[in-house]
């Protein structure tokens, strides 16, 4: 049965480009150009998953985000031009289950979408979580990065699965410490943000742009659902 997909984007040519190039992978793509659309749409037929542009000409796309979980699970991936962490941040506190950047290519669009409706589906294996190339094993205590063991001692690993368990909330520094001392880790040091740089190290493309682990300031850190 083809999977219908909503695309909410008013950029037509992209629309068109996203629609054409899914539809030639099996999938079924209608378009909204305006988040009022979008939300009609959604609320009269039933999607496989959303596509939602963060910038649209009348709603803002965090509150079409806002309105849509309010009712309904579908898979959401976001797609943002902006750049400021925050918002990729926001969306996926209201439920997004990933974002994408643009310009994108669209094998990675392709891609991160089968990743959200494959999870929709409970198709993963309960001990493993999967973000794109990563992946993290609770019951072997190994993150993989493509199949590499990421090299964590236990009390990275720990603090890896407590965020990756949480993906889109902000952790402060003191949850996370009272979160470990819950896991009989007490020997584990006060330096959070020194173990947070040391598993960027292992499972960032380019530690000093982050993309999976983000700082909030002031507040914290937040693991991202992202799926590169």
């Amino acid at each position: 049965m083809t999977q219908q997909i909503l695309l909410i984007e008013d950029d037509a040519k992209l629309a068109g480009m996203v629609r054409d190039y899914l539809g030639e992978s099996g999938f079924d793509v209608t378009i909204a150009g305006t988040g009022k659309e979008g939300l009609t749409l959604q609320k009269k037929r039933v999607f496989d998953a959303l596509l939602l542009d963060l910038s649209l000409p009348d709603i803002d796309g965090l509150e079409v985000c806002r309105t849509v979980r309010a009712n309904d699970s579908v898979p959401i991936l976001m797609l943002t031009a902006k750049g400021d962490p925050m918002d990729r941040v926001v969306g996926l506190e209201l439920g997004a289950d990933d974002y994408l950047p643009k310009p994108f290519e669209p094998r990675e669009l392709l891609a991160r979408l089968r990743s959200i409706l494959r999870r929709g589906k409970g198709e993963d294996r309960a001990d493993i979580m999967r973000f794109g190339r990563l992946e993290i094993d609770t019951r072997s205590m190994e993150a993989r990065i493509d199949g590499r063991i990421c090299a964590l001692t236990t009390h990275q690993f720990k603090l890896l699965e407590i965020m990756a368990k949480a993906p889109g909330r902000v952790l402060s520094r003191d949850y996370l410490m009272d979160q470990l001392r819950g896991g009989n880790l007490a020997a584990f040091d006060r330096s959070i943000d020194v173990h947070i740089s040391r598993i960027r190290a292992e499972v960032e493309e380019n530690p000093k742009r982050p993309r999976r682990v983000l700082t909030v300031r002031g507040a914290g850190y937040v693991f991202a659902r992202t799926q590169d």
